[in-house]
């Protein structure tokens, strides 16, 4: 089997771990321009170098981990990596499968939204495919759970949303986790201590929720009493806007996705 990452950035270093915890002894090659991260991953992660497709020759596995905007004039010069079986796996943010196909003239393709946490397994990917044999799906499930979890959506618009929820989520959740411990340290906290009850406060809620899930409305209201701390806490958080302010960054990023499709030439 041979595989190749364009792109060697923060996902293409995710990718190359899930790979290498798939594939531990199969050919790997990042291809991009030369750099210093692009040595270093393949160091890393036992893989070639190149910086043309042409270095690299035909491939069972193409992943695709650039930046959105790239694609219009990458995907053309991909062809040359494909064979009749080759899988393309791409993770750029609002390029639909329609576009993958016009660009690089190739039907076997995967869409995957993962995000950060993949990086030590503890993320979600969610992933649609088209014109893949039950065992290439099976094949493309295992190596995205090297990321963590993952979920396969029949809807491709889902994809986009996905972006804008999980993709994009975990900023959300360490802004959240920034402002928390600033509000404890306004407080009088020392950071180091305010930092710490965040985290632990944070895994817990969640390790919790897994545990008992009822849904986030029925254990939050576990533990907000009547005319309580949390109760009053609450109230100012709604009152500021909390909810809707949230709804609309995540609507805003929806958005953006969407917009993330440049023309082919």
């Amino acid at each position: 089997m041979r595989a190749v990452i364009v792109g060697p950035g923060v996902m293409g270093e995710t990718l190359g771990g899930a790979f290498r915890k798939a594939y531990p002894a199969e050919e790997l090659v990042y291809l991009g321009p030369p750099s210093a991260r692009r040595t270093e991953l393949s160091r890393q992660y036992s893989a070639g170098e190149a910086t043309y497709p042409e270095e690299v020759g035909a491939v069972d596995w193409v992943i695709l981990a650039l930046k959105p905007q790239k694609a219009q004039h990458i995907l053309p010069l991909l062809r040359s990596l494909l064979q009749p079986d080759s899988l393309v796996l791409s993770v750029m943010a609002g390029i639909p499968l329609s576009y993958l196909e016009r660009g690089l003239h190739h039907p076997k393709l995967v869409r995957a939204m993962p995000n950060t946490p993949g990086r030590i397994g503890a993320g979600i990917t969610v992933w649609v495919a088209q014109a893949l044999t039950d065992e290439e799906r099976t094949t493309v499930e295992r190596f995205l759970e090297g990321l963590g979890a993952s979920l396969y959506v029949e809807e491709e618009a889902y994809i986009e949303m996905a972006t804008a929820l999980s993709g994009t989520g975990p900023a959300y959740v360490f802004l959240f986790m920034e402002a928390l411990t600033d509000a404890g340290v306004h407080m009088g906290l020392p950071r180091h201590i305010a930092e710490k009850l965040v985290v632990e406060t944070l895994l817990g809620s969640v390790l919790y929720y897994k545990h008992n899930p009822k849904g986030a409305a029925l254990l939050r209201y576990e533990v907000t009493s009547p005319g309580g701390t949390t109760a009053e806490a609450i109230y100012h958080l709604e009152k500021a806007g909390f909810r809707p302010a949230l709804s609309r960054a995540v609507w805003a990023a929806y958005q953006r996705a969407l917009s993330l499709r440049p023309s082919l030439p």
